[in-house]
């Protein structure tokens, strides 16, 4: 199964576990399952609540009866603030200001004594550290001497945990998502005033396509953005896709759109169907026709998809060759050494597309000659049929005929 996210209202880590939630057959057992993982003072309930007019889940996550929510420094007109302890946003916090704190290993200990899947643990543990190097990278700190609030790490790893076992439960393969909407303004933390994103975000989000907007407020978090960072593949737009549910998590405040991540689980469709492939070019300005043509054969030999030939003129106006090579992701590295090696360029440039594909198989087919084999294209509301032309040339040399005449006709 395939899993697309939609973030225009940022992420956080609750309400990707409520989206999450949502897609599940049977809800009802991962609840159960959460609260019996043990997390140490942690309350987890699945509340049904509305955002401009849509249905949704909102996961509350308690520590000892206290709910870990954002105070934005200038709330939306219409935000709802509910009570609860400040928040700690970042989590970490020293040690003497707090009256309890988990160090960083602590934490890691606790994950691996969970009743959880091994997947479900390695991607926990991934995540949360993730979370603690943007942490250590903000505060200046060794991970090993980072030691962290106790309502806001907890929170976060109810989270955390929450979101990868049902990534694990719901059996997905690949996940995508929109460009994330981190909010604007500032944000009240143990530390002071920050911007939004704040740093550890920021951090975490680098590289990925975000923007701002007018909303004022935090919309993505810490967690969220690890949480992000781990699991989505590709970011962008909404890809092809059969959809076969869709789940709306919901966050605490309320603005003018509705305060959610819409999750859309999907598989591919059987017709339409898209992969990656590198193209890789350069320019050849003094080898012989002869020395290019074993190239390109050596480069089909060594597996690469497509290789072929353009003339081009370059500078002095030389006419020259425009060699291009066409390969899978994983062949990339190794013929690009072969380009080097059966060529005289000095560079190889390279991009990565993604394509739309039509599915091939071929079949034998019997016809008034004889049996040949055909190719069948299909996909995209699109069906060609094509017989292999070695089969043609033999049935036409067989039969003594035209090869024009030898067709698909039985």
């Amino acid at each position: 199964m395939k899993l697309h996210l939609e973030l225009n209202m940022g992420a956080a880590g609750d309400m990707l576990m409520a989206a999450l939630y949502e897609l599940l057959p049977h809800p009802q057992a991962f609840t159960d399952k959460m609260r019996h993982l043990d997390l140490p003072g942690i309350t987890i309930d699945a509340e049904k609540t509305e955002k401009c007019g849509i249905r949704g889940t909102h996961m509350r996550v308690r520590v000892r009866g206290v709910d870990e929510l954002s105070r934005d420094v200038e709330p939306h007109s219409h935000s709802i603030e509910r009570h609860g302890e400040p928040h700690n946003h970042s989590h970490l916090a020293p040690v003497q200001h707090v009256n309890k704190a988990l160090g960083y290993h602590a934490i890691l200990d606790t994950i691996a004594t969970l009743n959880i899947s091994e997947k479900a643990k390695r991607d926990a543990r991934a995540v949360y550290e993730l979370l603690a190097d943007a942490e250590s990278e903000v505060h200046n700190t060794a991970i090993e001497h980072l030691h962290f609030h106790e309502v806001g790490t907890l929170d976060a790893l109810a989270d955390i945990v929450g979101v990868c076992v049902l990534i694990d439960l719901l059996g997905i393969d690949e996940i995508t998502a929109s460009p994330v909407h981190v909010g604007s303004g500032n944000v009240k933390c143990a530390h002071g005033i920050l911007p939004v994103p704040t740093p550890a975000t920021a951090l975490l989000l680098r590289g990925i396509p975000t923007y701002g907007g007018k909303i004022k407020g935090e919309l993505c978090t810490p967690t969220g953005a690890a949480l992000l960072r781990h699991f989505v593949t590709r970011f962008g737009d909404t890809p092809t896709m059969r959809v076969k549910k869709i789940g709306y998590g919901m966050g605490t405040k309320d603005f003018d759109a509705a305060n959610c991540v819409r999750a859309f689980l999907h598989r591919d469709a059987p017709d339409e169907q898209t992969d990656e492939i590198v193209e890789m070019r350069c320019n050849l300005d003094d080898m012989t026709a002869e020395a290019i043509g074993f190239a390109c054969e050596q480069l089909l030999a060594d597996g690469a998809l497509d290789v072929f030939t353009s003339a081009i003129q370059m500078k002095k106006s030389r006419p020259a060759t425009l060699l291009t090579v066409l390969c899978k992701p994983v062949d990339e590295e190794r013929l690009t050494r072969e380009i080097f090696r059966h060529t005289t360029t000095l560079g190889v440039r390279k991009t990565t597309q993604r394509r739309a594909i039509l599915t091939r198989k071929t079949e034998e087919r019997a016809t008034r000659y004889g049996k040949l084999r055909v190719k069948i294209a299909e996909g995209y509301g699109v069906r060609r049929e094509k017989a292999e032309f070695d089969d043609l040339a033999r049935l036409a040399r067989e039969k003594n005929v035209p090869l024009n005449e030898v067709t698909l006709e039985r």
